[in-house]
């Protein structure tokens, strides 16, 4: 245990900004949000700006730019689709971003501010969208810290360590845990290190803090179903019909869950450092392939997600000629690039489903295309030569599919 405390106590240190720091970052983001203000009233229209995210919570870790979120809260009367056009008319030198509401994006003197519509509701039920509860998200991890002072550190030390392993953010290409789900998560277990043991070996955990149901069973069968998939059910303690947990896969559940064990069994600071895949891949394994994709579709979740689509598509067409031993992803949001990492081992030939031998136009066809064939339970097949990587990608730059998935560029990392 004192190994685990020494390591969380450095990381506290190299992860939480120093006083003059957050001073700045403050400060810059009370500037803004006067200026918005000001703005929204010179043009007479019924909405207040707020701060949110990790700032307003006091969990913001230090990193090299700072993502700050300013609500914008119109007032009820306004139409939904609107909103995001009039907060447009506003921010004209902004980004932006589309999604179930379209939000902006803005950087000014080295801070990221990320500006959401939202409509003003007085009860959580009243949500048009899920950024309606993000007022109600704040005050509620607010309270908590509150409560218990330390908390706030050991929300931050859980969001560097799911940066770290790759499990931070609630993305489509991601399926990890957003900020407000690793909050919930310490505030419920009460610090970082109790939430690692609590989640190690576990396949599927339902939590209800505020107890808005009377057992687990209740919550399984009042949920939605589509909201019951993630290995985490955790019922937003603001809103009993939301798991604020849906996002999670079971596969960044599990990356997860072998990290946490890993550094439960050995403490160390390398599990809060952002692994390298590309080095990490490359000391294990004698022959890494690495391919590389593009999309001109927008960056961030909508592109993010499409080059995760891709991903999946390629994992299943090598499959059909190679053992695929280790798959990995990454999108890189900077340059709007996919990194598809596989160790693979190419079969030495493949079988080929061709057509029943009683459609005898179909069967003559098919032995025209392949030599090796031969008939088994009244079908046809053939065997052939597995092909090569580079044969492989070649195929599937002419692939009609892939470029429906908006992929416009598909290469081997030489």
């Amino acid at each position: 245990m004192k190994d685990i405390k020494k390591v969380l106590q450095g990381q506290i240190s190299r992860i939480k900004l120093d006083e003059r720091e957050l001073t700045g970052v403050n400060q810059e983001t009370r500037d803004f949000l006067e200026d918005l203000n000001k703005n929204l009233a010179k043009n007479k229209l019924e909405a207040e700006a707020f701060v949110g995210g990790s700032l307003a919570k006091g969990t913001l870790i230090k990193k090299d730019k700072y993502d700050i979120d300013i609500f914008v809260r119109f007032a009820e009367k306004y139409e939904d689709k609107k909103i995001s056009d009039m907060l447009g008319s506003l921010l004209k030198s902004a980004q932006r971003i589309h999604g179930s509401r379209d939000y902006f994006q803005l950087e000014k003197n080295g801070l990221i501010f990320e500006i959401v519509p939202t409509i003003k509701i007085n009860k959580p039920e009243e949500a048009r969208n899920v950024t309606d509860l993000s007022y109600f998200h704040v005050r509620y991890i607010v309270g908590k810290i509150k409560e218990k002072k330390k908390l706030a550190e050991e929300i931050m030390l859980a969001k560097a360590f799911s940066y770290a392993n790759n499990c931070y953010g609630a993305e489509s290409y991601i399926n990890g845990f957003s900020g407000y789900a690793l909050e919930l998560l310490v505030s419920y277990y009460g610090s970082f290190v109790k939430f690692l043991s609590s989640v190690k070996g576990k396949e599927k955990i339902v939590l209800d803090p505020e107890k808005f149901y009377k057992s687990k069973n209740e919550i399984l069968l009042h949920l939605n179903e589509s909201k019951l998939q993630s290995p985490i059910v955790f019922v937003d303690p603001t809103f009993k019909e939301r798991n604020a947990l849906a996002a999670l896969s079971k596969e960044t559940f599990e990356k997860f869950k072998l990290a946490a064990e890993k550094f439960l069994e050995n403490p160390s600071s390398k599990f809060f450092e952002k692994t390298d895949i590309e080095k990490e891949m490359k000391k294990k394994y004698k022959s890494i392939i690495i391919i590389e994709t593009l999309t001109a579709r927008q960056k961030g979740d909508i592109a993010g997600s499409k080059l995760r689509r891709f991903n999946e598509y390629l994992k299943n067409k090598l499959k059909k000629e190679n053992e695929i031993k280790i798959s990995e992803f990454e999108y890189n949001k900077k340059s709007n690039t996919g990194k598809n990492y596989f160790v693979l081992k190419q079969k030495k030939e493949i079988i080929v489903e061709g057509p029943p031998i009683t459609k005898v136009e179909n069967l003559e066809s098919f032995k025209k295309k392949h030599k090796n064939c031969f008939i088994k339970k009244g079908k046809a097949y053939a065997k052939e030569k597995a092909k090569n990587i580079e044969d492989s990608i070649e195929e599937l730059k002419k692939d009609k599919a892939v470029k429906e998935m908006g992929i416009n560029g598909i290469g081997l990392v030489k």
